[in-house]
């Protein structure tokens, strides 16, 4: 039954997906589909269109499973050893200083909205 429920969730974030992909199509959006059902996603999440639990697990699945898509972008770099060759060894240390300021500013902005959450219910429990 578990299996089930995690499939439909599935299925139901396809969807956002397959609109986004025809909301590209039909209005001519300078963002891929999947960035649109994305972005639906997140609107519905936030105007509570949808329950977060009515997704959740699906989610967990596929995020679990997101290290293995990387992998072709991966391999793919191979083709391009020519412009490693030269330059590209400056990419290396661009590479870790933007992942860690990435991780930074990623950790500061979620601490900050989970600050500002705790705040917004203390205040309602007091009510």
């Amino acid at each position: 039954m578990n299996i089930l429920i995690k499939l439909i969730q599935v299925a139901f974030l396809y969807g956002f997906y397959v609109i986004g992909s025809w909301l590209h199509d039909i209005l001519h959006i300078p963002l891929p589909g999947s960035i649109i059902g994305l972005l639906l996603v997140w609107g519905a999440l936030s105007t509570k269109l949808i329950n977060l639990k009515w997704i959740e697990s699906g989610a967990h699945s596929l995020l679990s499973v997101l290290p293995i898509f990387f992998i072709p972008a991966t391999v793919a770099i191979m083709n391009y050893g020519h412009f490693f060759s030269g330059k590209g060894s400056l990419l290396i240390p661009i590479t870790i200083v933007s992942t860690f300021l990435t991780m930074g500013v990623a950790s500061f902005v979620s601490q900050s909205v989970a600050k500002r959450m705790d705040k917004r219910k203390a205040g309602s429990e007091c009510n």
